[in-house]
């Protein structure tokens, strides 16, 4: 039998959402080993140099702190670092690595699920719960709401004095190296208590995912969906506004649990989203969908089309493009497995 997203309504236990800040399972095997610089981008290069080198020295961070007869010594200050770049360039690839090479206990999770993560177990008590961390690794670092990014900002300070490290990723767009630097500006001055043990690193290069690759591939008839969802075991099958509307009616933390166990997400009659919350969701949908590695198959407009122009010029672009990039490498994801 098909399921149906719409027709799931998970329920995630606070505690649940501290255990399950890993890294994506695609990220699972990854190591400072694995990552292979472009020989054209010697960023890259400093790049992982500069991820090597954190993790060494935050290791240190959190050693040695007990001295003599037990005493307890009073913990270092954190350090941290910034991995400035577009997307598709290795950045999370690299602080994936970081979290693997970090002895716990430790933390990996994109910038809205530690926010969810405030909202859930409130802010003294995320303080406590992540105080004995080594690290914390923050991937997509969002200065979009400046509510959130002073919420987050406080949460770091306080836990970059407790001794915990913090690594973190941008979103910055490819190919526009002034905005790049720009970014890295408006990250220290938001997060201007922490900006002292920050060291921003330039990450560039094209978006991997599209490197080499076909064209999206075309969406399918809603008659060539519907046959591949009833022929492929554990695959979800759904309407885009009745999804979209159910999405509405859940909180983000819980849209991990939404797809737990899907083999394949496909749905049907795909529209432009018209809707600043509608699309905004959808992003938060996509991470989940790529944090998975779940193929995602359509009927309806093309996947580069969801967000209008409209939306893709106002102050979530860069949310867009990120969210379209992984939208279109699941799609690719689908057409390899019917091949």
């Amino acid at each position: 039998m098909t399921l149906h997203l719409c027709d799931r309504n998970p329920t995630v236990a606070p505690e649940t959402l501290i255990a399950e800040m890993v890294p994506p399972s695609t990220f699972d095997d990854v190591s400072f080993d694995t990552y292979i610089p472009s020989p054209s981008e010697p960023s890259q290069t400093a790049a992982l140099a500069a991820a090597r080198s954190f993790a060494d020295r935050a290791r240190q961070v959190r050693g040695g702190k007990h001295g003599f007869f037990g005493r307890r010594h009073a913990p270092k200050q954190g350090i941290g670092l910034y991995l400035d770049g577009g997307f598709g360039v290795g950045k999370t690839h690299l602080l994936a690595s970081i979290y693997h090479a970090m002895p716990g206990p430790k933390a990996f999770a994109t910038f809205v699920e530690l926010t969810q993560l405030v909202g859930a177990l409130g802010f003294i008590n995320t303080v406590e719960r992540l105080s004995e961390h080594t690290v914390i690794c923050i991937d997509e670092f969002e200065l979009d709401d400046p509510g959130d990014t002073m919420l987050v900002s406080r949460l770091l300070t306080e836990l970059s004095g407790k001794g915990v490290s913090i690594a973190t990723t941008s979103n910055t767009l490819p190919g526009q190296l002034g905005e790049g630097r720009f970014a890295a500006q408006d990250f220290l001055r938001e997060i201007r208590k922490l900006s002292a043990i920050f060291e921003p690193v330039r990450v560039d290069g094209p978006d991997y995912r599209h490197r080499d690759l076909p064209p999206a591939p075309d969406p399918r008839t809603d008659a060539e969906l519907d046959g591949l969802a009833e022929a492929t075991p554990g695959a979800s099958l759904d309407d885009f506004t009745a999804l979209c509307e159910h999405l509405s009616t859940l909180h983000p933390s819980k849209y991990k649990a939404l797809v737990d166990g899907v083999s394949l997400v496909c749905v049907s009659d795909v529209s432009p989203a018209d809707d600043q919350s509608v699309a905004l969701r959808l992003v938060v949908l996509a991470d989940r969908l790529y944090d998975a590695g779940i193929p995602l198959t359509t009927s309806g407009c093309k996947l580069d089309e969801i967000f209008t122009e409209e939306m893709l010029a106002g102050g979530y672009r860069k949310k867009y493009l990120r969210a379209t990039s992984r939208l279109l490498a699941l799609s690719r994801f689908a057409e390899a497995d019917a091949a």
